[in-house]
């Protein structure tokens, strides 16, 4: 019975440190991955950044990235984006905070 708490405990602050993730400012080419890159059904932002000679790219996400849609569909621009960085389903997403090009 107190493994299971300790468990609980360990698993409690592992969501919770997750939660609180410190927010990563990323700079590269801000791009739709349906227009630019064939890579989606629909219109999604994607920040294409270079990290040690090797192409990374963070599908973005959140408010802030949905009202930026505009200045990056059908156009390629230099971005810079601010916001808490995850895996998922093998893919990096940014919940982005503030973005603007640069």
């Amino acid at each position: 019975m107190k493994n299971i708490r300790i468990l609980a405990v360990v698993a409690a602050l592992g969501f919770a440190g997750s939660a609180f993730a410190k927010d990563v400012t990323l700079s590269g080419e801000g791009k739709c991955a349906k227009c630019a890159l064939k890579a989606a059904d629909k219109c999604q932002n994607v920040l294409e950044v270079t990290e040690g000679g090797k192409k990374t790219t963070y599908y973005l996400k959140g408010e802030a990235s949905d009202k930026f849609h505009k200045e990056i569909c059908g156009a390629t621009k230099a971005v810079e984006a601010t916001g808490a960085v995850s895996d998922k389903d093998g893919k990096k997403w940014l919940t982005v905070s503030s973005i603007k090009a640069k």
